[in-house]
């Protein structure tokens, strides 16, 4: 994977992408509430001052430092299609909280990928789950609602072509309801002969926004920023390196590759970033092959420059074939931050 600007190459290939839809997403319901979170869904990550260290951009120069304890919501679809979740503390050593689970939510064994999932609470008492799963070729939108008189999960589709994909992932950015505010969705995947694609999402559907060959080394990805202008991914290689590609949100696409570390981070199959302080991102590797985790604290993307801080072996992580962070809705959690 070359560092700088990856080449425009071919747009459109051959690639057989998603069915316009005109909605993806259940209703919002009128009396919403955004703050409370039922287990599955940790929503914002909790902080509390004093443990996990963050630096600030420039930190070497500054020593500007914003401390502490971030969790995040790893959730998952397990072999038997239970809809799974745990939440990750950054202690020292790093802890994992009891599993949750709620059976019977998808077929066995036939979810091969998710992108992560929001998580709402409904008045009176209901917790409506939304995301997007690939059920053999076919990505779905998925919700359910639990507390509900009905907690069976809905599928709507949304288009075919997706059983070359490896990887996608949803970056919402929503600034709330104020003048001037900014609210974007962009839809990322990446197809196995490492094409990146990308898509713009609203209320008509889906439109194309370039797709740029040159990732076929990348095993896996995680979105650790969103702003108004690019979002960016951390994305490890089979070789073991670690880079950030940051893709402005303009057209054409051109994402920007950088290296972060040379080696040893091949091991991983998932990798789960959170918002972790003013500046950085707690970041999940999850090796299944081993079926262990290890947790870390990152600090602000600077390159070969970044401070990564190992926090260990995370305990007593569940085990599944499909993983995925659950967050809050976009409008009331702040963004990822992590460049």
């Amino acid at each position: 994977m070359d560092e700088g600007r990856a080449s425009p190459g071919n747009a459109g290939g051959n690639f057989s992408g998603p069915d316009r839809i005109k909605r993806l997403d259940k209703p919002r319901r009128k009396g919403v509430m955004d703050k409370k979170r039922f287990p599955l869904a940790l929503g914002l990550a909790s902080m509390v001052l004093g443990l996990v260290t963050i630096p600030a951009p420039g930190a070497a120069a500054t020593r500007a430092r914003a401390s502490a304890v971030c969790e995040l919501s790893l959730n998952s679809i397990s072999a038997t299609g239970a809809h799974q979740g745990q939440r990750i503390k950054a202690t020292t050593p790093p802890t994992a909280g009891v599993t949750s689970q709620a059976p019977d939510k998808f077929a066995p064994g036939m979810t091969r990928l998710s992108g992560s999932w929001m998580s709402e609470s409904l008045i009176p008492y209901s917790m409506l789950h939304q995301g997007k799963v690939v059920i053999g070729s076919t990505m779905y939108a998925a919700s359910w609602e639990q507390y509900a008189a009905d907690e069976s999960v809905h599928l709507g589709r949304v288009g075919g072509g997706w059983d070359s994909f490896t990887f996608f992932e949803e970056s919402r950015y929503d600034e709330g309801a104020k003048p001037g505010a900014v609210a974007r969705r962009h839809e990322y995947g990446l197809r196995s002969d490492g094409a990146l694609a990308r898509w713009r999402i609203s209320d008509k559907g889906w439109v194309a926004a370039g797709t740029y060959p040159g990732f076929a080394a990348v095993k896996t990805m995680a979105l650790i920023s969103q702003t108004r202008t690019y979002d960016t991914f951390l994305a490890n290689t089979r070789g073991g390196a670690l880079y950030t590609i940051r893709i402005p949100v303009t057209n054409p696409m051109k994402p920007i590759v950088t290296r972060v570390r040379a080696s040893t981070w091949q091991a991983f199959d998932t990798l789960i970033a959170e918002r972790c302080g003013q500046y950085g991102t707690l970041l999940l590797g999850i090796d299944k092959h081993t079926s262990s985790a290890y947790l870390y604290a990152v600090g602000h993307a600077n390159g070969t420059a970044t401070v990564i801080q190992s926090l260990g072996k995370v305990p007593n992580v569940h085990t599944a074939p499909v993983y995925f962070r659950s967050t809050g809705v976009p409008w009331a959690t702040p963004p990822l931050n992590g460049d």
